[in-house]
C-alpha cells in the first residue's frame, strides 16, 4: 500500500476556512475519484512562527499505478481548483510513502485480554 502525503503550509488568515473546505469539498472530491482507501489530516504540533499552519492531508492507496493514473488522470483539475481558492496563500510538496508495517506492538505489551 501507499500513502500519497501532500505536506501543505496555509496562512493563518484562511486557515481555518481551508481546513473546513478540504474536510467538506476538496477530500470528498479526491475520495470520489475511487483511486484511495482512506485519509487523515494531521496539523503540524511545533512549529516555527511563519504567518501559517502546516497540515500532512494523507491518502491511502492500493498500489502506485493507481497513484500515478490518479495523478495523471485527476491531479491536475483538483489541484487547480485549490490554487484558484487560495492563490499565494499556500505552499505545497508532495511525497509517496510506502508502508512496510503496521500496527506494530510495543516491546513487552501484551495483547491478551
Amino acid at each position: 500500500m501507499i500513502i500519497y502525503n501532500v505536506t501543505i503550509n496555509i496562512d493563518n488568515s484562511v486557515a481555518e476556512e481551508w481546513l473546513d473546505w478540504m474536510q467538506h469539498t476538496h477530500i470528498p472530491e479526491v475520495m470520489a475519484t475511487g483511486f484511495f482507501l482512506n485519509n487523515q489530516i494531521a496539523r503540524l504540533m511545533h512549529e516555527e512562527d511563519n504567518g501559517g499552519t502546516t497540515y500532512a492531508v494523507q491518502y491511502t492507496c492500493r498500489s502506485i499505478e493507481d497513484l500515478e493514473e490518479y495523478q495523471r488522470d485527476h491531479a491536475p483539475a483538483l489541484q487547480a481548483k485549490v490554487t484558484e481558492r487560495y492563490p499565494d496563500k499556500y505552499v505545497a510538496f508532495r511525497s509517496l510513502l510506502e508502508i512496510v508495517a503496521r500496527d506494530v506492538e510495543r516491546p513487552g505489551k501484551s495483547t491478551e485480554a
